[in-house]
């Protein structure tokens, strides 16, 4: 793992050792925090939706919860996650609101891990902290701590797909 910004945010890889995930019954949910969607549209950004298309907790295949185990998180949760062409997903922090409620926590180490589940392709963008993350090859990943803002969009021609893993850490 490298560390980045003091301990903000976090990049690694492991092997693209998954099953199939592009042919599954994906569904939108919309953005869950509506003081920060309220706070994208007063800056001029109004899109149909927020968020990409995601498979969680009973829907997800096998081979998810055990590549989300080798992470060294605790209570360790997953998703799978497909970001359209045209998505928008503006500056955030995630609130991590059912992650507190199914573990019944309110401390904040809490870590998401995303798993980049093919290479990188034209007008796919995730940034962290400022920091732009492009070319990335299947199986990298990029995570960050509790309040890290992030954003992502997919302004290409194909689907951006990747797994996201949330977790509980212990302080260094």
């Amino acid at each position: 793992m490298e560390v980045h910004d003091n301990g903000v945010w976090f990049t690694g890889a492991i092997d693209p050792v998954w099953g199939e995930y592009k042919n599954l019954p994906y569904t939108n949910k919309p953005f869950n925090d509506d003081i920060t969607k309220t706070q994208w549209v007063s800056r001029g950004h109004r899109y149909n939706k927020y968020t990409g298309e995601i498979i969680d907790f009973d829907g997800l295949p096998d081979w998810v919860m055990p590549i989300a185990k080798t992470t060294g998180m605790a209570n360790v949760g997953a998703s799978l996650y497909k970001m359209t062409p045209g998505c928008i997903l503006p500056t955030h922090s995630d609130t991590y609101v059912m992650y507190k409620k199914v573990h019944n926590i309110t401390h904040n180490r809490i870590r998401r891990i995303v798993v980049f589940l093919e290479d990188w392709q034209s007008g796919h963008y995730l940034e962290v902290n400022g920091n732009a993350i492009l070319n990335w090859k299947a199986g990298q990943w990029v995570g960050w701590n509790y309040t890290c803002p992030h954003l992502a969009a997919n302004i290409g021609d194909t689907d951006r797909y990747t797994m996201q893993v949330t977790g509980m850490y212990e302080p260094e």
